[in-house]
């Protein structure tokens, strides 16, 4: 399986294959028309309480990629995820300004260890 992230303002593809929106919330101004997304799955972001204290700070980057990896270790959604997608993509899709740093890609890296 091959797991890629996107922005939710870029516009869907069909080599996305499976696309999931990893936000807690709704990405302002993205209709659900637009966005296409096959399923929401909020569990699996991170706390909302992390979620605030990393507020998208570069700074805390390191701390919030290690404190996300703890919840996703134990809350264990993102192996549920896998067995759920039959595709051979999974896209997952966020909404941050930010590509390097944001949730994303911290659960992509997860995933990818769980394959």
């Amino acid at each position: 399986m091959q797991i890629q992230t996107k922005r939710a303002y870029e516009s869907p593809a069909p080599e996305d294959g499976y696309r999931v929106l990893v936000d807690r919330l709704w990405p302002r101004g993205v209709s659900k028309q637009k966005l296409a997304v096959d399923e929401w799955n909020k569990e699996i972001a991170p706390s909302t309480e992390l979620r605030k204290w990393f507020n998208h700070d570069p700074e805390k980057w390191g701390q919030f990629r290690e404190r996300y990896l703890v919840e996703l270790r134990e809350n264990q959604l993102g192996k549920e995820l896998l067995k759920a997608v039959k595709q051979k993509r999974l896209t997952l899709v966020y909404g941050a300004r930010d590509t390097e740093h944001n949730q994303a890609l911290v659960l992509k890296e997860y995933l990818e260890g769980c394959l």
